[in-house]
This record gives structure tokens, C-alpha cells and sequence, in this order.
């Protein structure tokens, strides 16, 4: 597996300072563990205090800025990691493997997410005067980078907006769009500017990604999920794997499992019941999948969830 990290952050005084007053804002606003939503739609901050396991997740189109801590990030076997330095871009809707492997009470992991809303991303783009991107970029949906002041500074003035509410209507969209625009400015985004550009294949790909999202339970036919990106299907499994590093077919039994694992741990149903309603047609095939993806059978890994989470809650 290879590793996307984020080397040689940028010496400049003036930056350093950036990313120091961002991570004084979020502690301030998130002085508790764990995610904490604002009132401006779309923005969560996050405090974390210690290492994590590494667990699934499923990440949305969205921007990760991260001022403090390392996270890793996993993608159909290529590494990324996230460090004070860097963003991490999200231009899809893809399943990952995500680990804290730094942070303390002393020194926690901070970091800010903000949705990424695509119509504005396509307005953004439509601009005549968007100047291109520079260096090579990058070919998957999920990308790390640098944080730049110009990035910092726009993010630092809509933490700030918390403090005024009144001004949240009118100024977060404004500084959402100047977000967008430095990220396009970026080598990663030229990923989101591909996504978001109507008739390219990335974008027709993505429509397919968000079709499996939304229909996950159902069989797969990869003529109909062709049809839906409007290329063929040997296109679409090139274009699909390069997105998000699996086939389609990876993609579904992985949305299948993390919705299966979220039904029994948060309302308490049975394996039997979210095997089939996930989609499966054979509970054992589900659980010989779920042990192999989660590394245990399903009822001894909520078992085990749940022990966790009540120890940390008794802590």
C-alpha cells in the first residue's frame, strides 16, 4: 500500500499562526471528546483525546481541515495521512477505514468538517475568471493537501460567525464559496472540479456512486448502473475503481455491511433481520462476509461495541 502524507508543511511565520488561532477557535467551541455540530448547516468540530482503533466509516462529499493530532485514512488500500497541515477532500460518497493514531488530553486531535454542497461547487466553477489549478492532481475522490492562509483565513472567519448567529444566514454562504474556491485552487481539487463538471466522466461516475448509495439493498446489474452514468460497462468499472479504488460491486457490500452493523448496534435488531434488510438473500453468506469485513461475527462485534461504549461512558 502506498501513503499520501503530507511533507514539508509551510515554514512562513504567518501560516503557522493561522493554523494556531484555527485550532484555538475549534478547541474553544468543541471543549468536550467527540463531534460537536454548530449552527451553521454542515459544519461539525471535532476534539479527540486518544489513539482510536481503526473502524469503518463513510465519508460524503466534504472538507476536513485539521489543525492538531494524525489521523490515517485508508482507501481501497492506499493510505492517507492527515496531520496540523493538511485537508482532507472528499468529492464523493465513499466508504472508508479511518484510525487516530495521535492525540492526547494534552494535545488532542482537532479538526473542522464542512459538507460540501455541489450545486455551489458547480457555481463556483462556472466563473470565467476561476484561474486553474497547479501541479498534477489527483485521481481518486479522496484527497489529502496542504493548508494554505488563504484556506485558513476563510475558515477561521466561519468558525467566527458562531459568535454572531444573526450574521449566519447572509456571510456563511459567502465564505462557503470563497472555501470552494480555495480548494479549487488546489492540485485536489481538480478531482471535485472533474466531479462537479457536467459530461465529464467523473461526474457521470459519481451520479452512478450516488445511485448505489441510494439503492444499496437491491441486485446489482451493471447494465442498469451503466445506464445511469450513461457510459458502458467496462468504462464504468475503470472509471468506478479509480474513484474510489473498489469495483461496484466492493462498494455495495461494504454500504450493505456498515448499514447492517449501524441497525443492530443503534436499534437493536437481530443479525437475521439486517442481513435481509440490507439486501442479503443468505444469512450465512452475510455473516461470513460481515467476519471477514469487521473481523468477527456479527453479534460478538456489536457485543463488543457496546462494551466499549459503555466503558467509556462509565470512564
Amino acid at each position: 500500500m502506498s501513503k499520501r502524507t503530507q511533507q514539508g508543511a509551510d515554514p512562513r511565520p504567518a501560516v503557522i499562526e493561522m493554523r494556531r488561532a484555527l485550532a484555538s477557535r475549534i478547541a474553544g467551541r468543541a471543549q468536550s471528546e467527540g463531534e460537536h455540530p454548530t449552527a451553521i448547516p454542515g459544519l461539525t468540530l471535532f476534539r479527540r483525546t486518544e489513539p482510536s482503533p481503526c473502524h469503518r466509516a463513510t465519508y460524503e462529499p466534504s472538507l476536513t481541515v485539521f489543525v492538531q493530532g494524525r489521523k490515517l485514512i485508508n482507501l481501497g488500500g492506499r493510505e492517507y495521512l492527515c496531520d496540523g497541515s493538511s485537508f482532507l477532500l472528499s468529492s464523493i460518497d465513499v466508504p472508508v477505514q479511518s484510525q487516530i493514531v495521535e492525540a492526547s488530553e494534552a494535545a488532542p486531535l482537532l479538526s473542522m468538517l464542512l459538507r460540501l454542497h455541489m450545486p455551489t461547487v458547480g457555481e463556483v466553477l462556472s466563473r470565467e475568471d476561476l484561474p486553474e489549478p497547479e501541479g498534477p492532481s489527483e485521481r481518486r475522490g479522496l484527497a489529502v493537501g496542504e493548508t494554505t492562509a488563504g484556506l485558513l483565513g476563510a475558515c477561521i472567519r466561519l468558525i467566527e460567525l458562531l459568535e454572531t448567529p444573526e450574521d449566519i444566514p447572509f456571510l456563511s454562504p459567502l465564505i462557503q464559496r470563497e472555501i470552494v474556491y480555495r480548494i479549487l485552487r488546489t492540485p485536489q481539487g481538480e478531482r471535485l472540479r472533474a466531479i462537479a463538471t457536467r459530461g465529464n466522466l467523473s461526474h457521470r461516475t459519481a451520479r452512478a456512486i450516488a445511485w448505489l448509495k441510494s439503492n444499496y439493498t437491491k441486485p446489482l446489474h451493471m447494465e442498469e448502473l451503466a445506464e445511469v452514468a450513461r457510459m458502458g460497462v467496462s468504462t464504468l468499472h475503470h472509471q468506478f475503481r479509480a474513484l474510489t479504488g473498489m469495483s461496484p460491486l466492493q462498494y455495495q457490500k461494504q454500504l450493505r455491511l456498515q448499514a447492517a452493523r449501524q441497525r443492530m448496534l443503534m436499534d437493536r435488531i437481530d443479525a437475521t433481520s439486517a442481513a435481509y434488510e440490507v439486501g442479503y438473500e443468505s444469512v450465512s453468506q452475510f455473516s461470513r462476509e460481515y467476519s471477514r469485513f469487521f473481523g468477527q461475527p456479527p453479534m460478538r462485534d456489536i457485543k463488543a461495541l457496546r462494551d466499549a461504549a459503555g466503558a467509556i461512558h462509565a470512564a
